[in-house]
């Protein structure tokens, strides 16, 4: 606890009736009046500090001022708003998921490639895992099937795609293979899958042949629509199917057929076609008969021959060409005997 000490008041015996002579009184100056009242508030101080210690006995210090805790303003500052504000703007938000990230991996990348030792590296390692992952047992072709095809076939099949088993079915490319099995001749259609057990399955559809065509590189089945199925050493090979030949044969082999079709109540006596000019057909027949058929509508005049053939017995006679190619005008050639007699005929006539 503090003592406070309190000087005696200095005795001033002008205060106790010894007056001085009158003197007239001057002004007091401005320094003078402020320490006059400076004395007086002294005095009171004094007076009441005194009054204080004889009253309590002791002088209680000034409590010490508190001290308060400075709280931190919770509004944000003017930067922390702004980039609130731009945080939640679509652009930014995706720029920091997806933009930051991908310059991170994009500077790792550029960094690494740039080293010749990193390049080797990560080169090597990606061509093990890569290796390690393509030659797992459930990825392994060990065989090959082929289905649908004739023996002759599945044996050009497996010249053409010389493949040495066991490998991995990543190294197959499946759609080349496919483009070279479908330009073989005989395969209209061919597709190819790795089936379970590690198989190379090769489905086939062979052409199916329609007619033979004797061309000038020689003797070929076509299907339907002209397409090659393959070559033959003889016409004897397939007597069953129809023989077209002469310039642009090959190219009208659906028309061919439908004459054939419309022909077929002669079919036994059919011996071919015979294209002619690129344009129109001549059906042959045995016996040397031959049916001229015009370029337009040629179905329609061969069906005219055949209603001619049932009402007079036309192809059973003498005639060696029936020209249909003036639909309105048919003229008809006669065998050479034929026509001999014919002559002898109207000589006799004659006389």
């Amino acid at each position: 606890m503090t003592d406070y000490r309190v000087e005696p008041p200095v005795f001033d015996p002008s205060l106790h009736g010894k007056t001085q002579p009158h003197q007239p009184e001057r002004p007091l100056t401005q320094e003078e009046v402020e320490a006059e009242s400076q004395a007086r508030i002294q005095a009171r101080i004094q007076a009441r500090i005194q009054a204080h210690i004889d009253t309590h006995g002791s002088l209680q210090p000034a409590p010490e001022p508190r001290q308060y805790e400075r709280r931190a303003d919770p509004a944000p500052s003017r930067m922390a708003y702004r980039m609130q504000r731009l945080s939640l703007t679509p652009l930014f938000r995706g720029f920091m998921r997806f933009g930051v990230p991908a310059l991170a991996a994009l500077g790792v990348v550029g960094f690494l490639m740039n080293n010749a030792a990193s390049r080797e590296m990560i080169t090597t390692q990606v061509n093990t895992l890569r290796k390690a992952f393509e030659e797992r047992p459930e990825f392994m072709v060990k065989a090959m099937a082929i289905d649908g095809a004739s023996e002759k076939v599945a044996a050009d099949i497996r010249v053409i795609l010389p493949i040495e088993f066991p490998l991995t079915s990543f190294d197959l490319d499946l759609e080349e293979m496919r483009r070279q099995i479908g330009e073989l001749d005989p395969v209209a259609t061919a597709s190819l899958r790795v089936r379970e057990g590690g198989i190379l399955q090769i489905d086939v559809t062979e052409r199916v042949p329609a007619v033979v065509w004797r061309g000038p590189e020689g003797v070929f089945l076509l299907d339907e629509t002209g397409h090659r199925v393959r070559s033959l050493l003889a016409r004897a090979e397939r007597p069953d199917l129809p023989l077209i030949t002469g310039a642009g044969a090959e190219l009208a082999v659906e028309e061919a057929r439908r004459l054939m079709a419309v022909a077929q109540p002669l079919e036994n006596r059919l011996r071919g076609l015979v294209r002619v000019g690129s344009r129109r057909w001549d059906l042959v027949f045995d016996r040397n008969q031959r049916v001229m058929l015009p370029a337009e509508d040629p179905v329609s005049a061969m069906r005219r021959v055949l209603a001619l053939n049932n009402a007079q017995d036309l192809m059973e006679r003498d005639v060696t060409v029936i020209d249909m190619r003036l639909p309105g005008r048919p003229t008809l050639r006669l065998a050479q005997e034929a026509s001999e007699g014919l002559q002898r005929i109207r000589a006799l006539g004659n006389e």
